[in-house]
């Protein structure tokens, strides 16, 4: 489908050439999904270049990203307002002239340097009632359905119907940065199952990785465990109990993290930021979910199976808790290992017969 029919606005003032600047927010997932945004202002202002605010831990991120023209890394601290580093970034924001800037998160801190920058153009939902730092404000934030919604909605001008689809997040990864990348870590050209079995909260981490590891690697498949550092107890554990088939991969970059999901061939992982980075670059995804509802959460490009216990309902279910205080955990402890296994290889049934 044509993007101009899913968005049903018309591209806008060609002669505009002013830069905009977009304040994600800096949650792996979320930023990822962030592209969405990206996508829409690149159809309604072709001319206008867009630059994303990012931390370093997403800053990899940037350079798969289509149509973002540069990422302004800035690592602000959390939990305080941290002035004097808002006022150095303001004046780097001012010296890129910036006519727009897009303010995702509803907090006071993401609008204080595009305010103090004088973009503007500052637009954002009214959140913590940030008059003066928002100055084309827009409202119905709450009756907007998923956060995707919520997002892309400031994208669109002022009273624009939400489109029945959006434009899906994008990331490309050249097949030669696969391929010197594979070479590098020594893991041949084989097909790989990458796991992903970190996550924000403990609640949505799948309960039965390490025997899902040894399945697979007993069915003939190399195994690659990736995450962040977080992910390295979770990694050695999965390692132990699958043999020497599997590889841990977790490490400090997330650019590794993104390579790896390029390079395998499926994509088992929880409600997590390698979900939306392994559906956003096309390698076939199955999301685990437990706690969380896949309409709210699932990526925009689609699973290529969404994965949760069917054994019966559970009243918790969906759920914000990070800690499972409910039911002993079994929207993840239901769901068995050999299930997950079998689906993966109907998966790569699949793909073969492409």
């Amino acid at each position: 489908m044509n993007e101009d029919s899913i968005l049903g606005i018309e591209t806008e003032d060609a002669a505009d050439g002013r830069p905009i600047l977009v304040v994600p927010y800096m949650w792996i997932g979320d930023f990822v999904r962030g592209h969405t945004v990206v996508r829409v202002l690149n159809q309604r202002w072709p001319n206008r270049p867009v630059d994303l605010l990012v931390t370093s831990q997403c800053a990899p991120l940037v350079d798969y990203m289509p149509g973002v023209r540069s990422g302004i890394v800035w690592d602000l601290p959390r939990g305080r307002l941290a002035v004097a580093r808002q006022r150095t970034l303001a004046a780097q924001l001012r010296s890129r002239g910036y006519g727009t800037a897009l303010v995702l998160p509803r907090t006071w801190k993401a609008a204080i340097a595009p305010a103090l920058a004088g973009i503007p153009e500052r637009v954002g939902f009214f959140g913590e009632a940030r008059f003066g730092l928002i100055n084309r404000m827009r409202w119905g934030e709450k009756a907007l359905p998923r956060f995707i919604d919520k997002n892309a909605a400031l994208a669109l001008p002022v009273g624009a119907k939400l489109p029945p689809e959006w434009p899906v997040p994008q990331l490309r990864v050249s097949a030669d940065e696969v391929i010197s990348w594979r070479q590098a870590n020594g893991l041949g050209t084989g097909p790989a199952i990458a796991l992903g079995p970190g996550s924000v909260g403990v609640s949505k981490r799948w309960t039965y990785y390490p025997e899902a590891a040894h399945l697979f690697a007993e069915r003939g498949f190399d195994v690659w465990v990736v995450g962040g550092p977080g992910e390295k107890a979770l990694a050695q554990e999965i390692t132990a109990t699958g043999g020497t088939r599997v590889r841990d991969l977790t490490g400090t970059d997330l650019r590794n993290g993104v390579l790896a999901m390029a390079a395998a061939s499926v994509a088992v992982t929880n409600d997590s930021g390698l979900m939306h980075i392994a559906a956003a670059i096309g390698t076939p995804t199955m999301g685990i979910f437990g706690p969380t509802d896949p309409y709210l959460w699932a990526p925009l490009n689609g699973l290529a199976a969404t994965v949760r216990q069917t054994k019966s309902k559970l009243s918790c279910q969906p759920c914000q808790r990070t800690i499972c205080t409910m039911n002993d955990h079994r929207c993840m402890r239901d769901i068995a290992a050999e299930e997950v296994v079998d689906i993966a290889q109907r998966v790569l049934a699949q793909i073969s017969v492409r």
